[in-house]
């Protein structure tokens, strides 16, 4: 098993490790799909977007919030940037529906199996419709969540795009 420590306290692992349950099918799920992705183990906590942003050493508009929302009841996933606010009127109006809110936490384990904090953003077997709010697709690669709150995958947002097969939308609030 090649693994790699870096002084910043992130390990990087070439070959299969043994992940969190979660983090496996994140990384099963890139592994079938023959992505060019990244997942990376952290030292502390990337549960909020600062936090990732932290232990990446990038932006926090290159951090990918996966609001995971029910739209008219039907579930989709918004990704946002780390360093903006997700808009429930742009998100509903984005994906055909009248009315949206973000899951509460409970909500989020439930239909994703994915804590609050660690919701990657695929494989969703549950969700509808994926988005991406449009100003991503201007950053070359980025980081999401990896199914837990020590866990990110860094890959190029074209990849992004297609694992999760989301269509670009104005999702966030001008404020």
């Amino acid at each position: 098993m090649s693994r790699e420590k870096r002084s910043n306290g992130v390990r990087s692992y070439a070959d299969p490790v043994e992940w969190p349950e979660s983090v496996e099918r994140v990384a099963a799920f890139l592994r079938a799909e023959g992505a060019e992705a990244r997942i990376e183990e952290f030292g502390a906590e990337t549960a909020t977007a600062a936090d990732a942003a932290r232990a990446a050493g990038c932006d926090p508009g290159d951090i990918v919030k996966s609001l995971i929302c029910l739209c008219d009841d039907r579930l989709v996933i918004a990704l946002v940037p780390g360093d903006r606010r997700g808009d429930t009127v742009k998100i509903a109006r984005a994906a055909g529906a009248a009315d949206a809110r973000v899951a509460r936490p409970n909500e989020v384990r439930e239909l994703t199996g994915f804590e609050p904090g660690a919701v990657a953003p695929f494989p969703l077997r549950r969700v509808r419709r994926a988005l991406i709010e449009r100003t991503l697709l201007a950053r070359p690669e980025l980081w999401v969540g990896a199914g837990s709150p020590r866990h990110m995958a860094v890959l190029p947002t074209p990849e992004l795009v297609r694992l999760a097969k989301a269509a670009p939308a104005d999702l966030i609030t001008t404020d």
